[in-house]
């Protein structure tokens, strides 16, 4: 849950700064002075749109690793370093995939992976997972997350961000122009963009990226279900990981980090931005395979 926030909050910050800058040089202006010129405004969107979610993507696992103060494993110390160490090499090799980086990081029971690309992604794994499982458990979990990595899940959920930015920042523009449009009509004396074309963008902005997180949301929530699955296949069974959904379930999860606690939503509109489906649901999807 952490890194899909980070990732989301990071994403959108870029986002911000992209749209600041480009206002501060006058691009929103051009596009709309002498009419709005859809091809360059496409052009624009898919700048903006896929710019922050790429930066973001490659940002990625340095950011995990500032975030959590996750400490890369090079030289396993410990018999339970050299374990997970060997159970990721080993499902990243049944996965087809790269040896990821292996990291360890103090905090309550939790797991990510994250990176840009397949064959250089990391995993990393929290000392309460460690303390709070049995090694089938954790290994279950482990399999969870290089799963993602094989599945590209890191780049999937990029590109769908960055289509879904690239929504945002089109249809706020067109209608804001439409709205300032019609609130100008008649006035010939006044060129470019005026009050309507900017509040119009900036509320749609906000509104739009709401319900373009939901969608980001959706599809977070079932790239979950194929990775439980393929934690299934690495394992050659079912249980271990049914079992380690039902102990995440009765645990108290990590907490956010505090410059993201405001985006913990619960109730029945948080499950619309939930990236992760409920644990009852995740098991019952395992037990019909």
């Amino acid at each position: 849950m952490k890194r899909i926030f980070l990732f989301l909050l990071t994403n959108f910050a870029v986002m911000g700064v992209l749209m600041v800058t480009s206002r501060l040089l006058g691009v929103d202006r051009f596009l709309t002075a002498n009419g709005l010129d859809m091809t360059a405004l496409a052009g624009f969107s898919l700048l903006m749109g896929f710019g922050g979610a790429t930066i973001s993507l490659l940002m990625s696992k340095t950011m995990a690793k500032m975030s959590t103060g996750a400490r890369i494993i090079n030289q396993p110390q410990t018999a339970d370093e050299a374990w997970i160490v060997q159970t990721v090499q080993k499902f990243a090799d049944k996965a087809g995939i790269g040896m990821p980086e292996v990291a360890i990081y103090d905090g309550a029971p939790n797991a990510f992976a994250t990176g840009a690309f397949k064959n250089s992604a990391l995993v990393a794994v929290s000392t309460g997972l460690l303390q709070s499982m049995t090694r089938e458990e954790v290994e279950a979990v482990i399999g969870h997350e290089v799963a993602h990595v094989a599945n590209g899940d890191m780049v999937t959920m990029t590109l769908i961000q960055g289509v879904m930015n690239t929504f945002v920042v089109f249809l706020s523009r067109v209608i804001g122009y439409a709205v300032d449009s019609f609130l100008r009509k008649g006035d010939s004396q006044n060129s470019g963009p005026g009050i309507g074309y900017m509040v119009t963008t900036i509320v749609l902005d906000i509104v739009l990226g709401f319900v373009a997180a939901i969608i980001v949301a959706w599809f977070s929530r079932q790239r979950e279900f194929r990775a439980d699955a393929g934690a299934a296949n690495l394992m050659g069974r079912k249980q271990p990981m049914i079992n380690a959904l039902a102990r995440l379930g009765g645990l108290t999860p990590g907490e956010l980090p505090k410059t993201m606690q405001a985006m913990g939503i619960t109730g029945s509109l948080g499950k619309l931005f939930s990236t992760h489906p409920p644990m009852e649901e995740r098991i019952a999807a395992l037990q019909k395979m």
